[in-house]
């Protein structure tokens, strides 16, 4: 059996042309804080990245599998370089449980959250899409094989934006087939009763479109509080969201417990890193649906167990951001329902720069996406055509 030769990085940094971002597009965890020192912050520019981390395992035979992570790239690439390479090296690709343990056993008093483990997710995807193409197999046919037809998708570009410019978007993607969509809010504590109503005003407008036959999803990317979602839920709930996303910081497992008892689904995980971590969530009831990342939880080896655990409260995973790390487990797992999806547009906040570095992402054709079963591994491979507009670390 070949054994894995050589792990490597290599940072993709955006250099090419950006479109900034509408005012108030989208509320984040950083937007309670106050101005001060008239510093004129950036309230996203924590959350905005135009740097992405590839990470490539290459066996004895010249197999390569392509792993990726968005999150804090150039300590993604510091870690797996130093720490976590030489960990798997000389190892079967296919002892990837035991690998996963080693990696996260090793660097569990400092990387068990956060950048550790992004890190680790980063090379347990590049295992896994080796592990496929050795066998000659999709990696959904590694993890238990299809369960649906096809991937419902939902659309998720909808950032809060002039009302006009927000109906227009949705009317779009409503005539292209979707019936699901998510919206994001624009507004929190700091913009008052005015916000508010701000807020209200764009959800409203989205539903006026899409009607009441297709599912709305709301996200305010941790950018409230408790007693802000408190005083707002009450009258979102006439506009039937199908659930509210992240309403407060990821740490506050008792203010999602307490939302998710009242009358919205509330959604999260984006910002959970590990198995036990969920646990949390669901023995405390947080969340009505989890979204864990794959390429931040711990990647493919990892979500597998967490997809299990969540099944056992019969609470649904629905990943986050689509990509096809996610739509292979999304296939593979009835209790993965749908796929969050977005087209490939123009660079602004940084989700974008998958669809620029890899190619074989599928394409949502109304409202459902299709994974290949005769196409090894994850599907993806480098794309050089936009290489011109990336500078490249190695």
């Amino acid at each position: 059996m070949t054994k894995i030769k050589e792990v490597r990085t290599k940072l993709y940094e955006w250099t090419g042309p950006v479109v900034p971002p509408q005012a108030n597009f989208c509320t984040n965890a950083s937007d309670p804080l106050p101005e001060m020192g008239g510093s004129g912050r950036d309230n996203m520019g924590s959350f905005r990245f135009h740097q992405w981390l590839v990470c490539e395992v290459e066996t004895e035979d010249g197999t390569v599998g392509l792993g990726n992570a968005a999150l804090c790239p150039p300590l993604i690439k510091e870690t797996i370089d130093r720490y976590l390479a030489p960990l798997v090296v000389g190892h079967d690709p296919f002892d990837n449980a035991y690998l996963w343990e080693k990696m996260y056993r090793i660097t569990h008093a400092w990387g068990r959250r956060g950048v550790g483990m992004t890190a680790i997710s980063a090379v347990d995807i590049a295992i896994w899409d080796v592990m496929g193409k050795l066998a000659g197999k999709p990696v959904f046919k590694l993890l238990g094989g299809r369960t649906k037809d096809a991937i419902p998708c939902y659309y998720s570009k909808l950032y809060a934006d002039d009302i006009d410019a927000m109906q227009k978007e949705a009317q779009q993607w409503l005539d292209n087939g979707f019936t699901m969509f998510k919206s994001r809010f624009g507004y929190g504590p700091k913009d008052g009763t005015r916000g508010v109503m701000e807020n209200l005003k764009r959800v409203e407008a989205v539903r006026e479109v899409v009607g009441y036959e297709c599912d709305l999803m709301l996200e305010a990317y941790m950018g409230w509080n408790v007693d802000y979602a408190k005083r707002i839920i009450p009258k979102l709930q006439k506009f039937e969201p199908r659930w509210l996303e992240e309403p407060v910081i990821a740490d506050d497992i008792a203010g999602y417990s307490e939302l998710n008892s009242g009358p919205i689904p509330i959604s999260g995980g984006e910002h959970e890193f590990s198995l036990l971590g969920f646990k949390q969530l669901l023995e405390a009831k947080a969340v009505s649906v989890i979204q864990y990342d794959t390429n931040r939880v711990g990647g493919i080896t990892a979500a597998q167990k967490i997809n299990a655990l969540a099944e056992s409260y019969q609470v649904p995973v629905i990943p986050h951001a689509g990509q096809m790390h996610n739509y292979h487990l999304t296939m593979a797992n009835f209790n993965c329902p749908m796929s969050e999806w977005f087209p490939v547009y123009d660079v602004e906040i940084g989700n974008e720069l998958f669809y620029y570095i890899f190619k074989g992402d599928p394409e949502a054709q109304n409202g459902f996406l299709q994974l290949d079963d005769n196409l090894p591994g994850l599907g993806i491979e480098l794309d050089t055509e936009h290489l011109h507009n990336f500078k490249v670390v190695q």
